[in-house]
């Protein structure tokens, strides 16, 4: 998040100071910030601070919260499976194509690559949680 800060803040204030951007900015910021939520949803599946409609599921008894929140995580897990094999495709046709980057000319898949990579840490964090769950450790 600093690096995605500091390049973002230098572009700014080069672009006011002499009206010339810096290209790759924009392309490294957006990579990075993929990275960043991936990494973020990672953890919030580990602590279970995921997003949440609370309103049907805190009326509920304990026994079916926690069966409402492994229903959860299994979609989560879906999802993300689906992200991750979807990404995996993309990024080894990005590679077989040789495809670059628009700004910088950097191969895509360097970017692309990260996508089903940290899905996979997404559904390593759901499983552990509904493992928690099924197990009654974590509430």
């Amino acid at each position: 998040m600093a690096a995605i800060a500091l390049i973002t803040a230098a572009n700014v204030a080069l672009r006011y100071l002499t009206d010339v951007s810096i290209a790759f900015t924009e392309e490294y910021s957006v990579a990075l910030m993929v990275i960043v939520a991936l990494l973020g949803t990672s953890l919030a599946m580990a602590g279970g601070r995921h997003i949440r409609i609370g309103y049907l599921v805190d009326g509920l008894p304990p026994p079916w919260r926690r069966r409402a929140e492994m229903a959860a995580m299994a979609l989560a897990v879906l999802c993300f499976g689906l992200i991750a094999g979807y990404g995996a495709l993309l990024a080894w046709d990005e590679y077989r194509f040789e495809v670059l980057s628009s700004g910088l000319g950097n191969p895509q898949w360097l970017y692309t690559g990260w996508l089903p990579l940290l899905s996979l840490a997404v559904i390593g964090r759901a499983v552990g949680r509904m493992v928690r769950l099924a197990r009654g450790r974590d509430g």
